[in-house]
């Protein structure tokens, strides 16, 4: 698998990252990367993450009956759940990223945690996790979710592409069957798309943080239900 230029854009960004997007924890005096940079950085290297949700958003607003948060509402909306998703994921190998400014939130799921090997069952041990995460997605139910699948580039690529896309398809049905609204989930698998790989493919650790699901929540305003409603 050749290096696409994206993905040393990517790289080079994430370089960039280390230097400039660093805050301070107050609590700590420890230095961490700040959500806003990194949603910043993610932005000009994956573009899916900034991008509109999969599909468009105007017929998933109006099937899901999503009656939109009035502006000044979002923000805190954001804030909380964007807490509460780290407190329900604390310790599991969970990352939750804001993307942009409170544009979408990210979860990302591990490969390691969430399935076996070559598998798209998941695994019984992650299943309380994703039960937290169904309900913080109940909690705040005007938001659309996109789940996505990605693998590393072992074995062939029209390989990765079905599993990625069964293993997003696994989460969502999951979420599903605790009660977030179907109409509001949809998936896409990218498989071993070389945009999107977190880290070199060329070391077990590498490979480990490019296979994943992510799980991007997206806020709905009521002006988007009212756009959605004039279309």
């Amino acid at each position: 698998m050749k290096t696409s230029k994206v993905l040393v854009a990517a790289l080079s960004s994430i370089s960039l990252l280390g230097l400039s997007a660093c805050v301070t924890d107050p609590n700590t005096g420890e230095r961490k990367i700040s959500r806003t940079g990194i949603g910043a950085v993610l932005g000009g290297t994956a573009g899916y993450l900034l991008g509109d949700v999969i599909g468009g958003s105007t017929a998933r607003i109006i099937g899901a009956g999503i009656g939109g948060s009035a502006g000044a509402v979002i923000g805190k909306q954001f804030d909380d759940q964007i807490r509460e998703l780290d407190e329900a994921t604390q310790g599991t190998g969970v990352e939750v990223e804001e993307i942009g400014d409170q544009e979408a939130i990210l979860l990302k799921l591990p490969d390691g945690v969430t399935f076996a090997v070559n598998s798209a069952t998941i695994s019984p041990s992650f299943r309380t996790t994703l039960d937290s995460v169904a309900q913080t997605l109940k909690n705040y139910p005007n938001s659309l979710i996109d789940v996505y699948g990605f693998t590393d580039s072992t074995g062939s690529e029209a390989y990765n592409l079905e599993l990625s896309q069964r293993r997003a398809q696994a989460v969502a049905d999951y979420l599903a069957m605790q009660g977030v609204a179907r109409s509001r989930m949809a998936t896409q698998g990218y498989g071993e798309n070389p945009e999107y790989f977190r880290a070199s493919n060329d070391t077990p650790e590498g490979r480990a943080l490019n296979r994943r699901v992510e799980i991007k929540i997206t806020p709905i305003s009521q002006e988007d239900v009212a756009a959605a409603r004039a279309q």
